[in-house]
């Protein structure tokens, strides 16, 4: 391998390596080059140049071609580069400015940058920026936005959650006279008469825009002429904060009509409340005159039951029928109020259905979607979350919940290149005689990269015919105790860790579902949620005081199923709600040792809900987990404890902590120590049973002793149940409350590449 290194200097990659061996061949390059790069960084920010980078076995860095270096540098972040790496040699100092690296900056969610960073950048490559995303950067101050306006150049710039009024966004528009991609908030007191002409004239040329609204508003809707994508978060409250309701008025006028004719993509989220689904009325009077001939996207997701009248949801199928040929649908589930609409509609090779909640039954509407004759080998994204009996016909619908095999087996022939699919929420049972799976049936589906599942359909019929084996578990000194007593219950198969896969599958029974895991080795995310699994954090409620009782299927479920999951070499994001058959939580044990790449894992409700039996195993899973960025934990009863937080401290990449507990506890000192050695943690939200006063000293303490060091800190805790959460829920970023906070099913839930 050294000969390999060492030919490829000054060479083209692609002439050195055979085209098979280049994957593996990069990243074994990579693995080298990046260990150095850490110490050039080092090196570079201790301000101490070198002609010669840190050689390794004999190889300096700069020995290889520049293609080689430029795409090993991309891994790089951009104010690194620009800061840091450029000073380590001369040859660094061109490579680091190339346009193929410095033409695009994505900050977005890097919460290692900060208000000096983001200045001198600007100010060393304002003029070759062509793209700048900063969305999430909310702890950013606004005159450090206010460099933007340096960025002459820039041809997209989104500026989600960041701190913008209509005056800073008129002067910045002015200067960017070459901007056709857009992203902002309108925020209280956004007043669009505050736009100048210049600004004005920027947004006339403007052709995708992404605006999320916290107060009724047009925003700079209406200026913007020629809208080609329109992307529009609703996020209004629908009380301030002293309880008065907040109006629905908009400024009318002639600039206050918005644009759509030219309109390829229409996307409209709501947050549950009345008024956002008023004011998100009138952005839809437009498409009741008259739909644009060339939209390709009309994606409305909306929370409970949209009050549209009838007359003006028909007008707007109509003119869809008419005008439009669709990729990506999902409508107001209250507007499917019968299974001939998408007879009517044209959807051409479409790529994203969203389907949730339909109020038409699931297996009609399967059926009168894939029998009208239409081409549906396109489809790559399909979202049947809550869609009643979706796999089951009239004559099934009982109390079993029995799938009609024909359903799933004509939806995965007629959808073969289904890459995301979800089905939560909902009962879907294989029956015992049948002699076919659910799980068998999705299989086939081999280019799936994320699936979400009620746990009950996973359930095997074996699992659920005859008594449960009289198997004795192992004595508590076997297994890992970590200072927990170890319950034994008698009767109950109790599973254990494994070191490899094929250890694990020996003496274990067939199963559907691990049949289907290691049919789709591409799978990188999975959720596997309760059907009747309710999230105990609300949005604008009280908090949720006791859980709905889970399906009887899903308690057949428990830690060798969990373990199965370590199949999966590429898994990322893990969601388990709602498995009460899990006992000492050994399956999440063989997930970490076997899932090195996993980033995400949130687990709600598991096993017994008065005690988390599953801790010992579930520790012992963190000093796998070194590439963890996300954790959410909800359950009623966890103790916080030292121990706890010692085991996280071995997840080196933790970024986010979320834990919801409504008789929960924590310890102060152990909180302390763990965000002393966890240097990349930035947000930590725990909402458990601790009194307000104990809550909020332990927030301003964190606050007092990392806030200055960290400047994107976001630390939240309060008591779960207590009157004053909404108001405090309100004041949480949007990237957190959305992505980690509140507790969802993310799969299929927008189409793909929504936003570049």
């Amino acid at each position: 391998m050294e000969k390999q290194w060492r030919s490829c200097r000054g060479s083209s990659l692609s002439a050195v390596f055979p085209p098979v061996l280049m994957l593996q061949t990069s990243f074994q390059i990579l693995d080298i080059s990046l260990e150095t790069l850490q110490q050039l960084l080092r090196r570079a920010r201790s301000e101490v140049p070198s002609e010669d980078p840190v050689p390794r076995n004999g190889i300096g860095l700069t020995e290889f071609s520049d293609e080689i270096l430029l795409n090993i540098l991309k891994f790089v972040p951009r104010y690194d580069l620009i800061l840091s790496m450029r000073k380590v040699c001369k040859k660094f100092a061109n490579l680091c400015l190339d346009k193929s690296l410095i033409s695009k900056v994505l900050l977005s969610r890097d919460y290692q940058v900060n208000d000096n960073k983001v200045k001198e950048m600007v100010k060393e490559t304002a003029t070759k920026i062509q793209e700048l995303n900063v969305s999430g950067c909310y702890w950013l101050c606004p005159q450090t936005i206010d460099q933007i306006s340096r960025c002459k150049s820039l041809v997209r710039l989104d500026l989600s959650d960041c701190r913008l009024t209509s005056l800073r966004l008129s002067k910045m528009l002015s200067c960017l006279r070459s901007l056709r991609s857009l992203a902002i908030d309108i925020n209280h007191g956004f007043d669009s008469s505050q736009l100048n002409s210049e600004s004005k004239a920027t947004l006339s040329q403007v052709t995708e825009l992404k605006q999320t609204l916290y107060t009724p508003s047009y925003g700079v809707v209406p200026c913007c002429t020629n809208l080609e994508r329109l992307l529009l978060y609703f996020e209004i409250n629908d009380y301030t904060r002293d309880g008065t309701m907040v109006s629905c008025q908009l400024m009318v006028g002639q600039s206050s009509v918005p644009h759509y004719e030219n309109l390829n993509i229409f996307y409209a989220r709501l947050a549950p409340g009345y008024v956002n689904q008023i004011v998100m009325r009138l952005y839809l009077a437009v498409f009741s005159v008259r739909v644009p001939e060339n939209l390709r996207a009309f994606v409305i997701s909306i929370p409970g039951n949209f009050p549209e009248s009838g007359a003006a949801a028909k007008n707007i199928l109509e003119g869809m029928a008419k005008n439009a040929a669709l990729e990506a649908l999902q409508l107001p589930k209250t507007w499917v109020d019968s299974t001939s609409f998408l007879q009517n509609l044209k959807l051409t090779a479409p790529s994203y259905l969203n389907f949730s909640r339909c109020m038409v039954l699931g297996s009609h509407l399967i059926h009168r979607m894939l029998n009208d004759g239409k081409d549906f080998r396109s489809l790559i994204s399909l979202n049947l979350s809550g869609c009643i009996h979706c796999l089951s016909t009239d004559s099934s619908r009982n109390a079993d919940d029995d799938i009609d095999w024909e359903v799933p087996e004509t939806l995965v022939s007629a959808c073969p290149n289904l890459q995301h699919l979800n089905l939560t929420a909902a009962h879907h049972h294989s029956h015992q005689g049948s002699g076919k799976h659910l799980c068998a049936i999705l299989a086939k589906l081999k280019n799936l990269h994320s699936l979400a599942l009620p746990v009950c359909s996973i359930s095997d019929e074996v699992k659920n015919s005859g008594s449960p084996p009289a198997h004795s578990v192992q004595p508590s000194g076997h297994s890992l105790t970590f200072g927990f007593k170890k319950n034994i219950r008698i009767g109950v198969k109790t599973y254990h860790p494994k070191n490899s896969l094929e250890q694990s599958d020996q003496n274990s029974p067939n199963s559907s579902f691990r049949g289907l895991l290691e049919a789709v080795p591409f799978v990188y995310e999975i959720e596997l949620i309760g059907s009747s699994f309710s999230s105990s954090m609300p949005r604008n409620e009280p908090a949720i005081r006791k859980e709905l009782p889970p399906c009887p299927q899903a308690k057949q479920i428990g830690d060798e199923e969990v373990a199965w999951l370590s199949h999966l070499k590429l898994l990322k994001s893990l969601t388990l709600a709602q498995l009460p058959g899990i006992l000492n939580g050994a399956g999440l044990l063989q997930v970490g040792m076997m899932c090195k790449e996993l980033r995400v894992l949130s687990l709600a409700n598991l096993g017994m809900l008065k005690k988390v039996t599953y801790m010992p195993y579930l520790i012992e899973c963190f000093k796998h987990c070194k590439q963890l960025k996300d954790l959410r934990l909800e359950q009623p009863y966890i103790s916080a404890n030292i121990q706890f937080f010692q085991a996280l401290t071995h997840c080196v990449a933790l970024e986010r902590l979320c834990i919801i507990s409504r008789n929960g506890t924590f310890q102060p000192d152990a909180v302390m120590l763990f965000m002393e050695h966890c240097c990349n943690v930035i947000m930590l939200h725990m909402f458990m049973g601790e009194t307000l006063v104990a809550s909020k000293n332990m927030q301003q303490a964190l606050l007092q002793r990392f806030k200055a060091e960290r400047p994107a800190l976001n630390v939240v805790i309060y008591p779960l149940l207590h009157e004053g959460l909404a108001d405090v829920i309100r004041d949480v970023p949007l990237t957190h409350l959305d992505e980690i906070t509140l507790f969802k099913s993310r799969v299929a839930e927008e189409p793909p590449k929504l936003w570049w």
